[in-house]
C-alpha cells in the first residue's frame, strides 16, 4: 500500500472516516429539529448566541436535558455551517450558538412553514428501514428498497398513515413556497395564460400563489388523485379536480407541475407528457419544475444535493425513477412531440423546464 504517512494517504483515511460516520449529520439535524432548537435561538429574529444551558431552558422550560450532549450535537452541526459557534475570549469553556443562513431555513415563519418538516419527513422510521437496502436497487431494480422494507410502495403506505401523509404535505409546502416565490419573481412564462392546470397540485398552494401574482389567470385547476383533492381547501378561482394523470389531464392553456417527473420511469414520464401534449393547444406550454442533474459530477454543494436527492428517489419512491440531466428532459419532450424546449435556472435545486407545443 506504500507509505501510509504521506499527506494524500492521511487525507484519504480522514475522508473515508468522515463518509463512514456521515449518518451523524442528518441524525443530529433531525435531533435539533425535534428539540425545536432553531426556533429557540431565533426568538422572533433576535438570533442571540445562546449556551446549551440557555437553549435547554427555552425548549424544556420545566427543566431537564443534558447540556453537554446538546453541545456535542451543536458543535458538529456548526462544522457543517448550520450554527455559528461563539467562544468567549476568556478562559471560560462556555460555547454559545447562533443560527447561520442555513440554520435559519429551519425557523418557523409567520405562515408556520420551514424546512424543518422536510428534515423530519426524511427520517421517519419507515424510510429509515429502507436505507440499509440501497444495494437491493442494484440487485433487483423491479422493487424499491422502501417496498422491500415495508411491504408496499411509499405513496400507498403514506395514504394509510395520516400523520406521515400530513408531515409530507407540510414538508412539501415548506420547500415549495420559497421556490415558488423565486419563480414568480423571475419567470414570465405565465403571461397570456387564462386557464392553468397544476398536475399533482396537492392542497393547491402553488396555484394560489400563481393566481395571486398573475390575476389574468382566471381559471385554475388543481388536478390530483381524488383522495388528495377531497381534502383540499377552497381557494378563490381554483377548482379541485380528481383524476389520473396516466389516463388524461384537463385541457388548459398551460400545464404546471413540480417534482412529478423525477419519481417516474422514462416510459411513465412519456405517458404523462403525452397526456399533457394532448391537453394543450398549439403554442401551449408544459411548465415542469424538476431537479436537473449537472452533466458532469463534481463536489459542489449543488451537485451533491441533486445527486443525493436522486438516491433518495431510487430508495424510497421508484428504483428507476430518477433525476435527469437537461438534455435527458429535452429528449423526453421531443419524443412525445414538443418541438420547443427551454430551461431556466432561477433556483439552485429546482429548474424550470418549459416545453411548448
Amino acid at each position: 500500500m506504500g507509505d501510509e504517512t504521506t499527506e494524500s494517504k492521511n487525507k484519504a483515511r480522514l475522508a473515508i472516516m468522515e463518509l463512514a460516520n456521515m449518518i451523524s449529520v442528518p441524525m443530529s439535524l433531525n435531533a435539533v429539529v425535534r428539540l425545536n432548537v432553531p426556533d429557540a435561538i431565533w426568538q422572533g429574529g433576535s438570533n442571540t448566541p445562546l449556551s446549551p444551558v440557555q437553549i435547554l431552558s427555552r425548549v424544556l422550560p420545566s427543566g431537564g436535558g443534558d447540556p453537554e450532549n446538546l453541545q456535542r450535537i451543536l458543535r458538529m452541526l456548526a462544522s457543517y455551517g448550520v450554527f455559528t459557534e461563539h467562544l468567549d475570549s476568556s478562559d471560560s469553556p462556555e460555547r454559545r450558538y447562533s443560527l447561520t443562513d442555513i440554520g435559519k431555513t429551519l425557523v418557523t415563519d409567520v405562515d408556520g412553514l420551514s424546512y424543518a418538516p422536510y428534515v423530519l419527513q426524511h427520517h421517519q422510521d419507515a424510510l429509515m428501514r429502507a436505507w440499509p437496502l440501497v444495494h437491493e436497487a442494484v440487485l433487483d431494480p423491479t422493487s424499491e428498497p422502501f417496498v422491500k422494507a415495508n411491504g408496499e410502495a411509499a405513496y400507498s403506505y403514506y395514504g394509510k398513515k395520516p400523520e406521515m401523509n400530513g408531515l409530507m404535505q407540510k414538508a412539501m409546502s415548506g420547500v415549495s413556497v420559497p421556490f415558488m416565490r423565486a419563480i414568480l419573481n423571475n419567470y414570465d412564462g405565465f403571461k397570456g395564460v387564462k386557464r392553468l392546470v397544476d398536475v399533482g397540485g396537492s392542497a393547491g398552494d402553488c396555484l394560489r400563489m400563481i393566481l395571486q401574482k398573475h390575476p389574468h389567470v382566471n381559471e385554475g385547476i388543481n388536478f390530483d388523485l381524488p383522495e388528495v383533492v377531497a381534502k383540499a381547501p377552497e381557494i378563490p378561482g381554483v377548482t379541485h379536480v380528481g383524476g389520473d394523470m396516466f389516463k388524461s389531464i384537463p385541457a388548459a392553456d398551460a400545464i404546471f407541475m413540480k417534482w412529478i417527473l423525477t419519481t417516474w420511469t422514462d416510459d411513465e414520464c412519456k405517458l404523462i407528457m403525452e397526456n399533457c401534449y394532448k391537453a394543450l393547444p398549439v403554442g401551449g406550454k408544459l411548465i415542469a419544475c424538476e431537479p436537473v442533474l449537472p452533466k458532469e459530477s463534481d463536489d459542489s454543494h449543488r451537485s451533491r444535493a441533486l445527486l443525493e436527492g436522486d438516491i433518495f428517489v431510487m430508495t424510497i419512491y421508484r428504483a428507476k425513477g430518477k433525476h435527469r440531466t437537461e438534455d435527458e428532459f429535452k429528449q423526453l419532450g421531443f419524443s412525445v412531440g414538443f418541438p420547443h424546449f427551454r430551461a431556466f435556472y432561477f433556483d439552485y435545486f429546482y429548474t424550470v423546464l418549459e416545453f411548448q407545443k
